[in-house]
């Protein structure tokens, strides 16, 4: 059997007629009818509201999703020496733009529904920040882990009673909803990623959910080296070259054309694991916590009970990685070790290990900021959660590539594995 991956975008057939339309018009820069009529399409995805009026939400498409947090945090005014609270169960693009700004990341950890930040939490540490610093944090960041949307409504609340600006990394949650409303929306401003695995791909790239145009051309500004508009080049702030190309944004119209039965899939795909897994004891999906979820999906999850035994697993963790992991680029730098004071559980490690010999691509969850070396001196709050999800928690192959017979497949090779 091929090689089945975790998650990977398909084309829609559509995308080479935009492409080859920006070539003939020689539109081949982060400018052009493709990313116009990109940002309206989304505009139009995200604005919509299940039972309600639509919203009126402005999209700047970008480089990276990665440039979008960046932007965001600009915009609501963060600098050097100030601090942001940042769930901590996530990717680094939620915490690195913080960094290039000289600010601090303060890290929250998850509540067990959902695996995203835990609003009590929340409270707990802008409360201690105050009284420790004598400031607010600047901005607030919830992060949309494998499409599952965070508990924005208790979020916003305690956000606008200590009047803190929301940046919603819906990155891995495009086309996921809360209550009907796509998420990305809620709060100030919202982050999309459209990188080659995410729900739609334009091959790289991202966009920056607004709350009006005025924002969005503060935005736009930003992203096309804050140009002032003489004649010449001025500049009287810094900006940086976070545009979104007219080529790459072909791609995302044609693929917008299609969302909609990906979304759709991916959901499908969580829904046959959950059936073919539901008597297999030891292993959990972690589906919707209530009716007000709505997760695209975009990867799906599962936990493993610490007491689950797998074959093999007396060799996890016996071997340095030598060649690429993970990442659009596939790179690895060397390490001297096998292991770190935070990892999966052995049969976590020994099942990845099971699945890649079948040619199935898994991966650990995400492994929590405030236990990554780089950020071990950032303030942080945490209930162990996050370490404890860590530990015993696998994605599972997901996407449009992935077919029912793909996942019986997979499935069997999990029962196979258990001793």
């Amino acid at each position: 059997m091929e090689r089945i991956l975790l998650c990977l975008a398909h084309m829609s057939g559509r995308e080479m007629d935009f492409i080859k339309e920006a070539f003939e018009q020689n539109w081949v820069v982060p400018m052009g009818p493709n990313v116009t009529g990109f940002e309206h399409d989304l505009e139009e995805f995200v604005n919509r509201r299940e039972g309600k009026e639509p919203l009126d939400k402005k999209v700047v498409c970008l480089s990276a999703g990665t440039a979008a947090v960046h932007l965001a945090l600009i915009a609501c005014g963060v600098g050097a020496g100030d601090e942001v609270i940042v769930q901590s169960f996530t990717f680094c693009a939620s915490s690195h733009p913080i960094t290039y700004l000289g600010a601090t990341p303060v890290f929250v950890d998850s509540e067990r529904d959902s695996w995203n930040m835990d609003p009590e939490l929340l409270e707990v540490a802008i409360k201690d920040r105050i009284a420790k610093t004598g400031r607010k944090p600047k901005a607030i960041i919830p992060v949309a882990l494998y499409g599952m949307p965070y508990q924005i409504d208790r979020i916003m609340e305690i956000a606008n009673r200590y009047e803190i600006p929301v940046i919603e990394d819906g990155a891995e949650g495009f086309g996921s909803n809360f209550r009907g409303q796509a998420l990305g929306t809620f709060g100030e401003y919202g982050v999309l990623s459209f990188n080659g695995n995410k729900m739609i791909t334009t091959s790289g790239g991202g966009a920056l959910i607004c709350p009006d145009a005025d924002k969005a051309r503060e935005i736009l500004w930003y992203a096309t080296q804050a140009r002032e508009s003489y004649p010449y080049y001025q500049h009287e702030a810094i900006g940086y070259n976070y545009r979104m190309s007219n080529i790459c944004a072909g791609i995302g119209r044609g693929q917008m054309t299609v969302v909609n039965e990906h979304i759709a899939h991916h959901r499908h795909v969580q829904a046959l694991y959950e059936e073919l897994l539901k008597d297999v004891k030891g292993i959990t999906m972690h589906g919707n916590p209530g009716p007000d979820f709505d997760s695209n999906f975009w990867l799906c999850t599962a936990t493993l009970d610490p007491d689950l035994k797998i074959k093999g697993q007396e060799m996890a963790y016996k071997q340095v990685i030598t060649g690429a992991v993970g990442g659009a680029a596939g790179v690895t730098h060397a390490t001297s070790t096998a292991v770190t004071d935070c990892q999966p559980n052995d049969n976590v490690e020994a099942l990845r290990m099971a699945l890649d010999a079948a040619n199935i691509e898994s991966r650990p969850l995400w492994k929590p900021m405030h236990k990554q070396p780089v950020y071990k001196n950032a303030p942080a709050y945490v209930n162990g959660v996050s370490e404890a999800l860590f530990a015993v928690g696998i994605c599972l192959p997901a996407g449009p590539w992935v077919t029912d017979d793909h996942v019986r497949y997979i499935v069997d090779r999990i029962r196979a594995a258990i001793e």
